[in-house]
């Protein structure tokens, strides 16, 4: 929805600046903070601690305040307390990870602490912030500082000072910004992990943007272009690219290039959109990545143009109707049924992040399925909507995804349901979870046997790594296999067997007797079976099974038992 006229806008400004901001206020500034983080989502989702592809603290912030948005799109309401509960509402319910979860609960804290106000002035924006600071707290089991919580305790702080002061409205929130700003560049300082990984809280920084476009607003800035030339080579998210496919958007066409001289972006994307639309450009170390959909007839020109402009070292052509027609066939449906639950039995729904992965949990014995998992977490809406018209009337939960236990306790909270949510962290650990399921058993005491199978699985995972780090003594290069175990980035090799048989290595295989593997949507299952053979003979009394998984992004799910 577009921002109200030029001269609408300017009166909203010059209000702000001394006078209290009432229910449409509430509504622009909100749009504009939405514009603003969206504009730098891929910005927000490159601050990924380790080098793997599930840098999306950015996206799930933007989902999260597009169904606030959704709320109060249309609404004429007057009153700024009502318009925040609106706001608060549509947030929770869209809430996705957990930077998403803690958001929403901003959002809840910022709208209690003006219930029934026609409008704010300075005090109440101090009140609303330190109310939005105590319940993100309250919502946070274990607090850590150096993230979006510290953040939200500096702007809170801030905007305490600011009113006390005498500030207006629009001078507290100019004030805000500032004391998020340095909060968010401080937060290395507090988390070692981030200071090691060179980077700043993607949490707190998504914060810091949506405030910032509030201010931008204000001042009467423009929202719809990032500051910064270009967001770096990692952060450019081109996996959802089909979702946006077109007529006429035959081919989508990558390459990367190291130009001669400084680059013209304005003058190189002017070019580009002759050619075709969806034009994303990255840079990195003085490598640049350009990205756009063309028709068939089209599709050399990119290449061939920024060939005239410095040295091309990689292309990727894709056909994109041929993609579609295969995503069209993969829709038909799953090859799987999910468990038939009655009234008095209890219902599990399981997180799966890819179809070979859901077949799994769906034999033993779930209830209902979310997809879900690394860059695609799931709403705090679509996990109660999984369960709610089950005839069951007690619930569990499995997450499978440190990102999403969040979301799943929100839904667990927002049900008259009966739910326990058993914090299963990877898909392994879920499947684990699951062997001790009893329907027919007593709910809390079923979790509780289930949450005490967690610890009796290992789980390992290989991906690609998405930037250059050395973290924990292991040295990462942008391109390379990375291994984990138990979430902790444990070894990094140039090769995928190698970095498979280096992380067996790492967790000790000696003590396990069960081994399976389950391959991701990028390995073919030739080659997985030839790892697996691999695995075989370097642990000839293992009980090695492979699976296909279906993940995106993770050639390897391991769970060791």
């Amino acid at each position: 929805m577009p921002l109200q006229s030029p001269a609408v806008q300017q009166k909203r400004r010059q209000i702000l600046q001394t006078y209290p901001i009432d229910g449409q206020a509430v509504k622009n500034l909100v749009e504009a903070g939405l514009t603003w983080l969206e504009t730098n989502r891929q910005t927000v989702n490159a601050l990924n601690v380790f080098p793997v592809p599930d840098g999306d603290t950015g996206t799930n912030m933007v989902l999260t305040m597009k169904k606030a948005m959704e709320e109060i799109a249309n609404s004429a309401e007057p009153k700024a307390g009502k318009m925040l509960e609106k706001v608060a509402q549509g947030a929770l319910m869209g809430a996705r990870g957990n930077s998403g979860v803690i958001l929403s609960q901003l959002w809840r804290g910022f709208a209690r602490s003006v219930d029934g106000k026609d409008s704010l002035n300075s005090q109440d924006l101090a009140a609303a912030f330190a109310s939005a600071r105590d319940t993100a707290y309250k919502g946070v089991v274990r607090p850590v500082e150096g993230t979006i919580l510290t953040v939200a305790k500096d702007m809170a702080a801030a905007a305490e000072e600011a009113a006390k002061n005498g500030a207006g409205t629009g001078e507290v929130l100019q004030r805000v910004l500032e004391a998020a700003d340095a909060s968010v560049k401080h937060t290395p300082e507090l988390l070692p992990i981030l200071k090691e990984a060179g980077v700043v809280d993607s949490g707190g920084k998504g914060l810091y943007f949506l405030l910032e476009g509030m201010v931008r607003w204000v001042s009467g800035l423009q929202l719809h272009e990032a500051e910064s030339s270009a967001p770096p080579l990692a952060a450019m998210n081109l996996e959802h690219a089909l979702e946006e496919v077109e007529e006429g958007q035959d081919y989508e066409v990558v390459v990367d290039f190291r130009p001669n001289g400084e680059l013209d972006l304005q003058t190189f994307c002017s070019a580009l959109e002759e050619m075709g639309t969806s034009i994303q450009v990255g840079e990195g170390d003085g490598m640049y990545r350009m990205h756009i959909h063309v028709p068939t007839d089209k599709r050399y020109e990119p290449i061939d143009y920024t060939m005239t402009l410095g040295t091309v070292t990689n292309v990727a052509i894709e056909n994109l109707m041929a993609q579609m027609d295969e995503i069209g066939a993969q829709a038909a449906g799953p090859d799987y049924n999910l468990a038939t639950v009655e009234p008095g039995e209890i219902a599990v729904v399981a997180v799966a992040p890819g179809p070979g992965i859901a077949r799994h949990f769906a034999e033993l014995g779930v209830a209902a399925l979310v997809e879900g998992g690394q860059t695609m977490n799931p709403s705090t809406a679509d996990l109660l909507a999984s369960f709610e018209n089950l005839p069951a009337n007690d619930v569990i939960i499995l997450p499978n995804n440190k990102n999403i236990v969040m979301a799943a306790q929100a839904a667990a909270e927002l049900t008259v349901k009966n739910v326990e949510v058993v914090t299963s962290t990877s898909v392994p650990q879920g499947l684990a979870a699951l062997l001790r399921l009893n329907p027919q058993g007593e709910l809390a005491a079923v979790a509780e046997d289930m949450r005490s199978a967690l610890g009796d699985v290992q789980t390992g995972e290989l991906t690609i790594a998405t930037r250059n780090v050395e973290i924990d003594g292991v040295e990462v290069k942008e391109g390379q296999t990375i291994g984990l175990h138990n979430g902790k980035l444990v070894v990094s090799s140039g090769d995928l067997k190698e970095a498979l048989m280096a992380l067996l290595e790492k967790i000790s295989m000696a003590d396990y007797e069960i081994i399976s593997l389950f391959y991701g949507a990028d390995l073919k299952k030739d080659a997985a079976n030839q790892l697996a053979d691999s695995v075989r003979e370097a642990y000839p009394d293992l009980e090695l099974e492979v699976h296909e998984g279906g993940q995106p992004h993770y050639q390897f799910i391991l769970s060791i038992e």
